[in-house]
């Protein structure tokens, strides 16, 4: 059975798939994957999310906002292996707060959920200020995107 993460739903319009081959630095003695590799496999999801989907990080930047990551989860079913290609699919979550959550499953070769996981990142001004309220842009942005309040 699978659990959910959050009660927050996927937005369906909204979703990226990502193919990398695992790389020889990314594995241990071995050859299996590092578990600590899949986060940073989150982060090729969502630089890829954002690309496709113009909310991109120089996009967020351009309008004077960061977005830490302040909360990760990250369930391993199975492990990725030394030259083994995977799959990142990678879900943004509808929430009202000033912060973006992302939902990610990665697959290997074979199609097998091998890790899913979710990430939380807030807004923070040039100023090092956590934003309250979701900021302009992205309220524009959510709206381009049929992500109605």
């Amino acid at each position: 059975m699978k659990r959910k993460l959050t009660n927050y739903k996927r937005v369906k319009n909204l979703t990226n798939t990502y193919s990398d081959r695992v790389k020889f630095k990314e594995v241990d003695s071995l050859g299996i994957v590092w578990h600590g590799h899949y986060i940073s496999y989150f982060e090729e999801g969502r630089e890829a999310f954002g690309r496709e989907h113009d909310i991109s990080y120089l996009e967020i930047k351009r309008n004077d906002f960061s977005t830490p990551v302040v909360n990760v989860v990250c369930n391993y079913k199975k492990s990725l292996r030394y030259g083994e290609t995977y799959t990142i699919k990678t879900f943004i979550l509808d929430n009202l707060s000033a912060k973006i959550i992302m939902e990610y499953e990665i697959y290997n070769e074979n199609h097998e959920l091998v890790c899913e996981g979710q990430t939380t990142q807030v807004f923070v001004d040039r100023d090092g200020t956590l934003a309250l309220y979701n900021p302009d842009f992205y309220q524009r942005w959510r709206k381009e995107n049929n992500i109605i309040d």
